[in-house]
This record gives C-alpha cells, sequence and structure tokens, in this order.
C-alpha cells in the first residue's frame, strides 16, 4: 500500500485539523463571516509585500545602498518578473495542501523576508568586504534582487492569493457582496498605507519599521492564519452561503415544510435548484477568451497602478507638490475606492462582470491621465476619481470572477496562473515609468500610455462572456 503523501500526512496531523482547536460548527454564527474578516486581514497584511508599502521605503533604499532610482527599479522587475513566474506552481500548492497550511507559510515567510530586507545594505558591506571588492554596488544588487523576489512572492503573491481564494470558497450567491465588504477595508488600508507607512517610520526609523511589520506579519498573521483559515466549507460539515452540504461542493436549499410529501419536495427542490457550476481544470480555463479577458483587465490595474504608486514622490515633485502632500492623495483614493467597492459588490451579484470590468477600464484611464497633471487642481481631482472608482472594482472583480467563471475545485492552480500575470504587470510598472523619465526627462509620455492601455483592454472584453452560461 503506498506511503500518504506529504499534503495527507500534514493534513491529518491533530493541530491542522478543521475542528482544532474549535468546531466551525460550534459558532452561533456562518463561520464564512468569520473567513471575511481574517481572509481581509491576511490580504492587508500583504501590504508590506505590496508595491504600496514598498514604495514608500525606496527612498531610503536609495539612500542606504547607493543605488540609482533607475537601478532600484530594475532590481524590482526582477524580483517582480521571477516571483510572478513562480505563483502557478503556488496556486497548485493551495489546491493540494490547502489554505490553513499555505496561509502559515506565507506569514513567516514575508516575516522573515522583511528581516532580511532591513539588512540589506549591511549585509552587502560585509560580503564586499570580505570579498575585497572596490564597490558593495554589484553585491547590493543581487540582494534586493533576491529580497524582492522573496517579498514580492511571498506578500504580493501567495498571501494574497490564499486570502482571496479561500474567501472565493466559503460564499456563491453571497460572494459579490461578501468580497465587496472585504473591499472596504482593503482598499482603504492599501491607499491609506503610504502616509500612514511614512509616519511610521519617521518615528522608527525605516529599519525598525520593516522589523515591526515582520513581527505583526510573521508571528500575528500566522497565528491568526492557523487558528481561523479553513479551506472550504464542507471540509467543516457546511455549505456554501450557510446552506447544510449535500456532498463535497454541492449545497442544496432549505427543508421544505414537514407536511409537503417527500417526494413531492424533492421534485419541487431539484426543479428549483440551479445546477452547480462546471468546476474548469486550468488548461480549459485557460483556453476561454473570458479567462484572458478577466486577466489582463486586471493586470492592466496592477501596471499601471504599481508604477504611479513606486514613484508617486517623483511624480508630484515634478509637479511641484511636497512629499506628504503627495502621499497624501492615497487617502481620498482610498475613500472613493471604499465606497465603490462596496457597491461594485452588490452589483456583481445581480448584473454582468463583463461591464462592470469594462467601467473599471474607463475610470482607470481617466486616473492616469490625471495623475500626469497632478500640477492641475481638476485634473488632480479627475485621478483621485479615476483611480478611486477603478480601485475599488478592482479589490471586489479579482475575487469574484474566477470562482464564478469557473468553479472551486481547481481554482487556486487557475488564479495563480492570473495572479502570476498580475505581479508580471506590476513588476513592468515601475521600471516602464522610470525608462520614460530617464529618456524623455519626465513620467507624462508613460503615463499617457498607461492610460491608453485599459481602452485596448476593452477591445478583448466586449466579445467574452460568462463561461457557465450565463451572461
Amino acid at each position: 500500500m503506498p506511503s500518504p503523501s506529504l499534503p495527507d500526512r500534514l493534513n491529518k496531523t491533530r493541530f491542522m485539523q478543521p475542528n482544532f482547536p474549535f468546531s466551525p460548527r460550534s459558532l452561533p454564527i456562518f463561520y464564512g463571516w468569520v473567513i471575511v474578516a481574517v481572509t481581509t486581514l491576511g490580504v492587508i497584511m500583504s501590504l508590506p509585500g505590496q508595491t504600496a508599502g514598498v514604495s514608500v521605503f525606496t527612498d531610503y533604499l536609495i539612500a542606504a545602498t547607493g543605488l540609482s532610482r533607475f537601478t532600484l527599479s530594475i532590481a524590482y522587475l526582477i524580483g517582480t518578473l521571477t516571483s510572478g513566474l513562480l505563483l502557478p506552481f503556488g496556486g497548485a500548492f493551495i489546491d493540494r495542501f490547502g489554505a490553513r497550511i499555505v496561509v502559515v507559510g506565507a506569514s513567516v515567510w514575508l516575516g522573515v523576508t522583511l528581516v532580511y530586507l532591513s539588512v540589506s545594505d549591511r549585509l552587502a558591506a560585509w560580503l564586499s568586504a570580505g570579498l575585497s571588492l572596490d564597490s558593495a554596488m554589484p553585491v547590493m544588487f543581487v540582494l534586493l534582487c533576491f529580497g524582492f523576489v522573496s517579498l514580492r512572492f511571498s506578500g504580493q503573491g501567495m498571501l494574497t492569493l490564499v486570502s482571496r481564494t479561500t474567501l472565493g470558497k466559503w460564499f456563491d450567491r453571497r460572494r459579490g457582496m461578501v468580497s465587496g465588504t472585504s473591499g472596504l477595508f482593503v482598499s482603504f488600508g492599501f491607499s491609506g498605507a503610504p502616509l500612514l507607512l511614512s509616519f511610521f517610520i519617521d518615528g522608527f526609523g525605516w529599519r525598525g519599521a520593516w522589523l515591526s511589520l515582520a513581527a505583526l506579519v510573521g508571528v500575528g498573521m500566522s497565528l491568526v492564519g492557523w487558528l481561523f483559515y479553513r479551506d472550504n466549507p464542507e471540509e467543516c460539515g457546511l455549505g456554501m452561503d450557510g446552506a447544510a452540504p449535500l456532498s463535497p461542493g454541492i449545497t442544496r436549499p432549505e427543508p421544505r415544510a414537514a407536511a409537503e410529501p417527500a417526494v413531492e419536495a424533492s421534485a419541487v427542490d431539484i426543479l428549483s435548484a440551479p445546477p452547480p457550476p462546471r468546476d474548469f481544470t486550468r488548461p480549459e480555463a485557460l483556453r476561454t477568451l473570458a479567462f484572458w479577458a478577466v486577466t489582463f483587465a486586471l493586470a492592466s490595474q496592477a501596471l499601471t497602478v504599481t508604477g504611479i504608486t513606486f514613484h508617486v514622490v517623483d511624480i508630484g515633485a515634478a509637479a511641484g507638490l511636497p512629499q506628504k502632500q503627495t502621499v497624501a492623495l492615497f487617502l481620498p483614493i482610498a475613500g472613493f475606492s471604499t465606497l465603490v467597492g462596496y457597491v461594485i459588490g452588490i452589483a456583481s451579484d445581480r448584473m454582468s462582470l463583463r461591464l462592470l470590468f469594462i467601467g473599471m477600464m474607463v475610470f482607470e484611464s481617466i486616473g492616469i491621465a490625471g495623475f500626469a497633471h497632478l500640477d492641475s487642481l481638476p485634473l488632480r481631482t479627475m485621478a483621485i476619481v479615476g483611480l478611486g472608482v477603478s480601485g475599488g472594482c478592482f479589490g471586489t472583480l479579482s475575487t469574484v470572477a474566477m470562482p464564478r467563471y469557473f468553479g472551486r475545485q481547481h481554482l487556486g492552480a487557475i488564479a495563480g496562473v492570473e495572479m502570476m500575470t498580475l505581479v508580471i504587470a506590476s513588476a513592468i510598472g515601475p521600471s516602464l515609468l522610470a525608462s520614460f523619465n530617464l529618456l524623455f526627462g519626465s513620467y507624462r509620455l508613460g503615463l499617457y500610455l498607461c492610460a491608453a492601455l485599459p481602452l485596448t483592454v476593452i477591445a478583448l472584453l466586449i466579445p467574452s462572456r460568462n463561461p457557465q452560461g450565463e451572461p
């Protein structure tokens, strides 16, 4: 008889059982609402690995390492591209090992990476002296590339992916609403992070800020993940949206009145209940236009917003804005994202996702065009509204689309390819804008190009349809 695989051995240990240290069924509320809270926290805790979290440390890294802004952007590009190429394996890892193991591993990994980055310049100086090199720059570049690979894979990649995938598995009819509710907090957290971290660095220094975040994520989030994450409702004896499961992956309506004949009730249930969604495999999903239309729509947002966020202080300075005023732009953006994300969540349960994605692309283009003219108050307002609306759409639709289109059984593997594309796009953004600034002495032309990108994605969205047969 073959020995059990590593995933089976890990999941069968007592401390990884769904009912340890408590049974989700014992709570007086549907455990999916707990999942909403902890997966939202998981996405927020990925901030140190997101560009919104890294951008605040950019100038401090340049000063500590002596690297140019362009060279640092290249290191970020290499690190992000490499981490993106690893994410399809990470998505399959989630399907195989389950959310609980992955969230603990990703949190600890991110914490260790932050400790490493906080001493990377000193480590480069020590290694260069030991190797008798004339300059520490080559070593510093290699160490930062390695650090960015680890940072982006664990934070932007795995911690975000496992949190969004887990949330998508616990709800069906209410998936849009709960995604919008989660997006309320994620949008505000992401948009407000640069300003919050800026004040945090002022108080503790950039090294102290990273070390504090390492403890918060590596210890705090890993403990939260182990205590509260559960891979799906069926393993806990529950069903999606709180219904009682007939069998794994299938939910049923509430029992009908006892006075009705059993056979008649069963027939009514069979006729009225919608068929379970088809579970696409990863190769099947990749052969659909819907997958690539949605993925490129999200990727265009990732590319452009990551590029802007990474260079936001420098873009603001070119427009004559001081650092604090530039970073403060993220607060009203957060306000719009928060409101829009919740509204889009409710709307996504009732209307075609394709139309919502098209609207997201239009507002993204408007926002980026406004960011090219921050010296103008009306266009600055346009930038805030445009990026706020598109950001609110992004947070909700990135959670809703894949499980609705392709089912849950292979969701990790499918979402892994989607996340790979998003991470690669986010890697291109900072380097693209840095290249335009280096060649033309301004970010403006690069921002114009980024504003045109989402308009081209609309050509893919218009003919795309839900593979499940819905509008």
